[in-house]
């Protein structure tokens, strides 16, 4: 039961993210500068993220160390996630929310796959299969035919 509530929490992300991008990009319409929008996305964000995490934090007593992780890990998830809502805000009136999605999906299940593959950032290492392979290639193909028919 946790597994379905999990998956669904997934499915649920994406939706997120599938409005996120025209939310921006209407932003970025309105302002007439995207990267001010996914700034103030990203602000916006850091605010709410704050005050729930510091609620939480609270409520369970927890103690943050703050010289555990190496350095890099504190910018390099903001400039990442800055660079994708970025581009999402700029690519959405391009390809359509649809496309878009579909093309980032590609980009991500790709990526992961080398992730697995690797063991890279402290993952479980999973090999690359016949069967990711072809779910792969049918993802990326299922992207080019949203965008082009």
């Amino acid at each position: 039961m946790a597994g379905v509530f999990w998956s669904l929490l997934g499915v649920a992300a994406g939706i997120f993210i599938a409005f996120q991008a025209p939310i921006n990009s209407q932003l970025s319409r309105a302002l007439g500068f995207p990267v001010a929008a996914a700034a103030l996305s990203f602000f916006v964000g850091a605010v709410v993220l704050a005050v729930v995490s510091t609620v939480l934090i609270r409520a369970q007593g927890i103690q943050l160390d703050w010289q555990a992780p190496t350095p890099w890990l504190f910018v390099g998830g903001g400039c990442l996630g800055a660079a994708f809502v970025t581009s999402a805000t700029i690519l959405v009136p391009r390809l359509g929310a649809a496309a878009l999605m579909a093309f980032m999906v590609s980009g991500q299940l790709l990526a992961g796959m080398i992730i697995d593959r690797f063991g890279l950032l402290g993952v479980a290492v999973r090999e690359i299969t016949l069967g990711r392979v072809a779910g792969a290639m049918a993802l990326v193909a299922g992207a080019l035919m949203i965008r082009l028919y």
